[in-house]
């Protein structure tokens, strides 16, 4: 099997070679049969790769090729940036045709992209009671539930048996997103069970749809945030989540593979804050410009360098007590890069814990017991090794070595109680949590690791 993949994958390369050299000598119709050799999201991933190293026009010339049934398909799998692309070289009826293909969610995608008079002569030409539908849905808030779901569902009725469900199933089901989990509705369409195909299916014929639903059931609301949306599909493992109004009424529902580009962005959106990015407008990093990423990095920095003015200010201030004991310096960075490691590690841990649901918010105690003894643990050992350092390779005095050593121990619990404890006091007011680790945190253990330091200075060396 793996095998047969990896020549499948080699066929690619090797066809893309051709396919961009007989793109270069406009061999357009070639092109395309080269291409439908392929699947959809291969064919996409190519043509993006033809919008970034060739010419655009040349893309949406090899695009417009593609038979129209396969050109929606690829349309669908291209990003979202990419797709806006297209539709400002196509021509109206082009967009018109892919817009009335894709499915509801994908359309929705896109519409929200466009510009809003591209919009209003799209839904100009949309069935009323559509344009009304879409409307409904672009006014749901951004990176809500609401803004992710589609409406076309299987629903079923309580009172109907397994083979008018099944027969229901087979009428309407090409136009569903998903058939494997169906939803009964009242008569005021609110949700009350649901029911699987698979119980349809091995079900006798006359078994009553209220007797194979279940009435215990995970769903969401349309201003539910996406990222607590992503979160119950994490858990549960669902295919699809159903997303109900403030009255409870079902008005759609969230697949998976929907919420899979939204677990992306979410994953990457953490990244960027642990590293210390502001936003990068959702762009991959060769598409954001250059001024992309210096606005995108420098209000950190600038944050974070003037928090080191207050580092420079301690240091400034036990000026003295580092003149009469200059060795002390040689020690500072081992100390502040131990203590920002050691906090990095803790908030790493404790921010992935709650990203995954093994944390709550009521677990703070016990991750702060646990921390204590962990670096209690570790701050022992390193400092029994720099002990034995300072005193036998460096030569310096056992009070130096004390010296390093117990503020070694107290910086290493310190940071590793702040790492872990801050993401979740962040998360208790609403911040994200992400922005507790990275430099942020080296930031904060940097002071607390010079304040800790000169303070055991004062007891030992009594400078």
């Amino acid at each position: 099997m793996e095998n047969a993949y990896l020549d499948i994958e080699k066929n690619f390369e090797e066809s893309e070679e051709k396919i961009l050299e007989l793109l270069r000598e406009k061999k357009y119709f070639q092109c395309r049969d080269e291409l439908l050799k392929f699947n959809a999201v291969d064919i996409a991933e190519l043509l993006e790769t033809v919008m970034e190293e060739e010419d655009m026009s040349k893309a949406v010339m090899l695009f417009r090729t593609l038979p129209k049934d396969i050109s929606v398909d690829v349309f669908s799998h291209l990003d979202v940036d990419d797709q806006v692309e297209i539709i400002n070289i196509i021509t109206d009826p082009e967009i018109q045709y892919i817009i009335d293909e894709l499915d509801f969610d994908d359309m929705i995608d896109v519409l929200e992209e466009l510009p809003a008079n591209l919009v209003d002569k799209i839904l100009d030409k949309a069935p009323k009671s559509e344009r009304k539908l879409i409307n409904s849905f672009l006014n749901y808030k951004e990176d809500s539930a609401g803004s992710l779901m589609t409406p076309y569902y299987i629903n079923l009725q309580k009172n109907w048996t397994a083979a008018e469900a099944l027969a229901h199933i087979k009428e309407v089901g090409l136009e569903s997103e998903t058939i494997y989990t169906c939803y009964v509705l009242d008569s005021g369409r609110k949700l009350i069970g649901i029911v699987s195909l698979r119980a349809l299916v091995i079900a006798d014929d006359n078994t009553k749809v209220s007797d194979l639903m279940r009435e215990e059931f995970v769903l969401a609301h349309v201003d539910d945030d996406q990222e607590e949306l992503s979160e119950l599909f994490k858990k549960y493992g669902y295919l699809a989540i159903p997303v109900v109004d403030k009255e409870g009424r079902l008005v759609g529902i969230v697949t998976v593979d929907d919420i899979l580009d939204v677990i992306e962005e979410e994953t990457t959106e953490d990244m960027e804050r642990m590293g210390g990015v502001i936003d990068s407008e959702n762009k991959d990093y060769l598409d954001l410009s250059v001024m992309g990423h210096v606005k995108a990095r420098f209000p950190w920095l600038l944050l974070l360098m003037c928090s080191y003015f207050i580092t420079g200010g301690i240091i400034a201030s036990f000026e003295e007590a580092l003149s009469a004991v200059i060795v002390l310096v040689t020690y500072m960075p081992m100390l502040m890069g131990t203590g920002g490691n050691s906090g990095t590690q803790a908030s790493t841990l404790v921010i992935r814990g709650m990203a995954t649901g093994e944390l709550e918010l009521s677990d703070c105690l016990k991750v702060a017991w646990k921390e204590i003894r962990v670096a209690l643990l570790i701050g022992v050992a390193l400092s029994a090794i720099n002990y034995l350092r300072i005193v036998y390779l460096d030569g310096e005095a056992p009070l130096i070595a004390l010296t390093v050593c117990c503020s070694m121990i107290l910086i290493v619990i310190v940071a590793k109680l702040i790492g872990s404890l801050l993401p979740m006091l962040a998360k208790r007011i609403g911040i994200d949590p992400a922005l507790m680790s990275g430099p942020m945190m080296a930031s904060i253990t940097d002071m607390i690791s010079l304040c800790t330091y000169f303070a055991m200075a004062g007891v030992f060396l009594n400078i």
